[in-house]
């Protein structure tokens, strides 16, 4: 599989992300990068980055990442630990690393910094494997 073309069409056809402003910028097997620069738009009512933010990236850096095995895949079960906050004008940076992969689940670690690398938080995501095999 093609995996620079699987980027290219999951940040096509991923109308939230696209909407957010979310970005796959690197991929390769088990892994996989996604990027996004906090706007006014993505804060709370505290005026800092809304955690659902950082839910999303790192959901989708995760997924993309079991995506590279060729199949669809639904997320099972999530655990994100928020350890700071960003501001607006951060560009996140969201970096997940395979765990496991095995037949019908895989398993990926997830860490969010900042541009400077400050770590904002992490995660685990478990995905089960559909029977679906992706095309690009």
């Amino acid at each position: 599989m093609d995996l620079m073309k699987l980027a290219e069409n999951r940040n096509r056809k991923n109308a939230f992300c696209r909407r957010l402003g979310i970005r796959i910028t690197e991929i390769a097997p088990g892994r996989a990068v996604v990027t996004k620069t906090v706007t006014e738009e993505d804060v709370n009512p505290l005026g800092i980055p809304h955690g659902g933010l950082y839910f999303t990236m790192a959901d989708t850096a995760c997924g993309t990442a079991m995506a590279t095995h060729g199949y669809a895949a639904v997320t099972m079960d999530a655990n994100y630990h928020f350890l700071k906050s960003g501001a607006v004008g951060d560009t996140l940076r969201a970096e997940s690393f395979e765990v496991r992969s095995g037949r019908t689940i895989g398993v990926y670690d997830v860490r969010i910094s900042k541009q400077d690398g400050t770590l904002l938080g992490s995660g685990t995501f478990t995905f089960y494997r559909l029977d679906q095999e992706l095309t690009v």
